[in-house]
């Protein structure tokens, strides 16, 4: 037996394709949401610290209105294969393009709310709807 566990093990072909078929479909999109933030450069969500300036990428999974304090909030869940944030427009009760499955480029200061990353009010750019 080798001295190297098999996940450290330089894949060949044929095994990141038996990988790929035994797969789920949650975890080929994680995957594929992880390669995406790393090429575009920006941080990994499970990466974030509470107080942090960052840029995050990904796919907004869900949205909702919700209000805070008596004043309208935009809330949506956006998720890069390593976990969630809950990124939070307030004063706004929908954006154009701010929609499930939308994938996007999100920037500003990382705060804890309930043990949950929030990212409020970011600077954000909306990713390209397909593929690039």
């Amino acid at each position: 037996m080798s001295a190297v566990p098999r996940s450290e093990k330089p894949a060949g072909r044929f095994r990141r394709m038996i990988d790929r078929l035994s797969s789920s479909q949650e975890d080929l999109e994680s995957e594929e949401l992880r390669e995406d933030t790393e090429t575009a450069g920006c941080t990994r969500i499970g990466d974030c610290r509470d107080r942090q300036v960052v840029t995050v990428t990904g796919t907004l999974r869900t949205v909702t209105l919700r209000p805070r304090a008596g004043v309208p909030a935009l809330e949506a869940e956006l998720f890069d294969g390593s976990a969630a944030l809950d990124v939070v427009w307030l004063g706004r009760r929908s954006i154009v393009g701010i929609e499930p499955g939308r994938k996007l480029i999100a920037s500003g200061r990382i705060s804890m709310s309930r043990g949950r990353r929030v990212l409020f009010n970011p600077k954000y750019e909306l990713r390209p709807l397909g593929r690039e």
